[in-house]
């Protein structure tokens, strides 16, 4: 009789739906990052004069938009369940292709990368979701091999291809509307497609439910191979993307950039509410995360007596923090 007893009320309880405690935790998961963000600026307009300058914040847009970029592929992958710590490699290797290629015209500058790019995200799809390899292991070595391309294609590193400022693909890295760069505008077009993708087609759906149960997605019907491989491509060709505009932005294929990106994509997300376990996320979160860590290199440069450095104490602080949270608010949804 008690068993029956505590079973009904089991059930009355799940069917009430989350309490206001279990709503509050959704939010603080969801739109915690949002919400540091707006203290931040809140904090930073009153603290520093050049803070809320328009040249300020328009500096801050361009820079973290290349960054942007390559965490929505990231995001992505993450919600599968998987990691690509290739992109920093392939954002580099996707500059130096740029760069290599506009002899040829810009037409050429920009599509090489993406077919190289995303031909490295689709070999790496292929190995995690045909041969079933980890995918930590499949995309350090796509990290390596990306980084080893670049160095031969560089000459190892000695030589720097450069862009000539009156190239097409020059001109959209390089120019502005109302003080806004183009790489701007193409982000924010790219996550609204991105956006769109995610929560308003199939292929969205099958992206959650990979990442929230892989074995269930595959009784449910769930493409498994076709969707994480489309992942690791959309991953590779918005790192190779980026790449390409970043160096048309400083007009030569640096071979040194990219180093460690991957921690600062991977950091971004999850503070954008990304679980690394996969099944939960959203592209607006990831637009806060990378922004929040954009607006905190910006403030210690405000400093001035604090060097760059310390964004990476603070952001490591920050994803320390985040995962902590949301270990704990994924348990306690568990446990309802």
């Amino acid at each position: 009789m008690t068993e029956s007893m505590t079973a009904t009320a089991a059930v009355t309880e799940a069917a009430a739906g989350p309490t206001g405690r279990e709503r509050a935790f959704g939010l603080i998961q969801r739109h915690g990052a949002a919400a540091v963000l707006v203290l931040l600026v809140a904090i930073g307009s009153f603290a520093f004069d050049r803070f809320p300058t328009g040249a300020n914040l328009g500096n801050i847009a361009i820079t973290s938009s290349f960054l942007a970029m390559v965490a929505l592929g990231m995001t992505f992958v993450i919600i599968t369940g998987g990691i690509d710590l290739s992109v920093g490699s392939v954002f580099a290797l996707g500059g130096v292709l740029a760069a290599y290629a506009v002899r040829w015209g810009s037409l050429a500058a920009l599509l090489l990368p993406l077919v190289v790019c995303g031909a490295f995200g689709l070999v790496q799809g292929l190995l995690i979701a045909r041969v079933r390899l980890a995918p930590f292991i499949v995309t350090l070595a796509g990290l390596l091999g990306a980084r080893g391309l670049l160095l031969s294609i560089s000459n190892e590193g000695a030589t720097t291809y450069l862009i000539p400022r009156g190239a097409v693909i020059a001109r959209v890295g390089q120019g502005s509307v109302f003080g806004v760069g183009y790489p701007v505008y193409l982000t924010l077009a790219l996550f609204v497609v991105g956006a769109v993708l995610l929560q308003r087609t199939r292929f969205g759906q099958s992206v959650y439910a990979i990442g929230g149960s892989e074995d269930a997605a595959e009784l449910m019907g769930v493409p498994l191979t076709r969707t994480k491989v489309a992942v690791y491509v959309m991953s590779g060709l918005l790192a190779g993307l980026a790449g390409a505009l970043n160096a048309a932005r400083l007009s030569s294929g640096v071979t040194i950039l990219g180093t460690g990106m991957e921690l600062d994509v991977i950091a971004a997300v999850v503070i954008g509410g990304t679980l690394l376990t996969g099944g939960a996320g959203s592209v607006s979160g990831t637009v806060a995360g990378v922004l929040l860590l954009g607006v905190i290199q910006n403030l210690i440069n405000q400093i001035g007596d604090l060097s760059s450095s310390y964004q990476q104490v603070v952001s490591g602080a920050f994803l320390a923090a985040v995962v902590v949270v949301q270990t704990y608010l994924s348990r306690v949804q568990r446990l309802r």
